[in-house]
């Protein structure tokens, strides 16, 4: 998968800029506030639908402008596509492919991206919410029924808890969770199967990755953990979760919100056998975190057969010389990939890329 071209109208500082990219390493050097990152943001847009630092769409218009738009041009399978996506202050976005107008959940799947950014490095000592977010988009991107069955999950999940909250105040009977709770299972069921068969891959791929980075000194391990529901056959999940939703009905009545379900399962990370969230060095839990994120290059590969585009937006002063000079290594003349710096000198000498340089939203390769 590569992106070919982009066009950006009043997004961010950016007023009318056209950008055509090589096929290879593309990087983007500048002070702070430039615009560097505003370019990675519009091609994770592209593929996700929303900006990975913003929840409000109208940020992403020029200030003082009424109307923004992203343009992408991509190759999938060696087949062209586009997307457009068309902001305004008083609508709601329009999204175009290939010159149709497509919902947001249709856009799942039709570009994949991997973003690798300062924040993901919390992805092991952070919250296990964070480790759900990797996982769940990850697999989004290449099963987009999962996606579909995520939202699906989210929805049964809201209303139960609003539900939960009117039987807190009197306003409604207990026996209204259980068609909730008979839906919730099913669903909640679907999604830890298949979350369940992604980590089996991305386990070994990522034990594979950690593996080369400390020259076969260390093992990471990647174990998918159900918060509150046994290690059980699958063919009773369900029935599972449903028994876990009746036994703690009263605790989430009180709570107001659900307390068993795959919203609240987790990714344990271990090298070596030694937890590395709680016992992990720096060292070992950004060299986790890189492995992550380089077998999720080679998962999604395996699902679609070729490699998403990968996204790095100012990871390379947060490694090491080491860690750096394995990921350009891994990266160069495989993966399509775009590049965010403040300084040249975290690169090689060697050369192995195009050099942007964004001054004030202008780039000059």
């Amino acid at each position: 998968m590569k992106v070919t071209k982009i066009i950006l109208r009043n997004f961010r500082n950016y007023v009318n800029i056209t950008l055509d990219f090589t096929h290879s390493i593309n990087i983007f050097i500048g002070e702070n506030a430039q615009g560097k990152t505003n370019i990675l943001e519009s091609i994770y847009y592209g593929a996700m639908g929303h900006s990975h630092r913003t929840n409000t769409d109208t940020e992403l218009i020029r200030w003082e402008e009424e109307n923004a738009s992203i343009s992408i041009f991509f190759s999938r399978l060696s087949i062209e596509n586009s997307l457009l996506f068309k902001f305004n202050t008083q609508q709601k976005k329009e999204i175009i492919s290939n010159n149709y107008t497509i919902k947001p959940k249709e856009l799942m799947g039709l570009l994949n991206v991997v973003l690798f950014s300062p924040e993901d490095l919390m992805l092991i000592k952070g919250m296990p919410n964070l480790r759900r977010r990797f996982l769940d988009m990850e697999i989004s991107q290449v099963n987009p029924s999962y996606y579909q069955q995520l939202l699906k999950y989210n929805r049964i999940v809201s209303q139960r808890n609003t539900l939960l909250k009117k039987i807190r105040e009197n306003k409604e009977t207990p026996d209204m969770l259980d068609a909730w709770d008979e839906q919730l299972a099913i669903v909640a069921t679907q999604i830890v199967t298949k979350r369940q068969s992604a980590i089996k891959k991305l386990a070994m791929l990522a034990n594979l990755m950690h593996r080369k980075i400390t020259n076969s000194k260390e093992n990471l391990t990647v174990v998918y953990q159900k918060h509150g529901i046994d290690e059980i056959d699958s063919k009773n999940l369900a029935a599972e979760y449903k028994n876990k939703l009746i036994h703690s009905r009263q605790n989430d009545i009180w709570r107001g919100s659900t307390s068993v379900g795959p919203h609240r399962d987790d990714l344990i990370l271990s090298v070596n056998g030694i937890n590395l969230r709680t016992f992990g060095s720096q060292g070992q839990q950004r060299t986790g975190v890189l492995a992550l994120k380089l077998a999720e290059l080679e998962f999604i590969k395996s699902e679609t057969g070729e490699y998403p585009v990968l996204l790095l937006d100012d990871v390379m002063s947060e490694l090491d010389a080491s860690r750096r000079e394995h990921l350009i290594s891994f990266i160069q003349d495989r993966v399509q990939t775009f590049i965010t710096a403040t300084e040249e000198k975290y690169f090689p000498d060697r050369k192995f890329g195009k050099f942007h340089h964004v001054i004030n939203g202008t780039i000059v390769e």
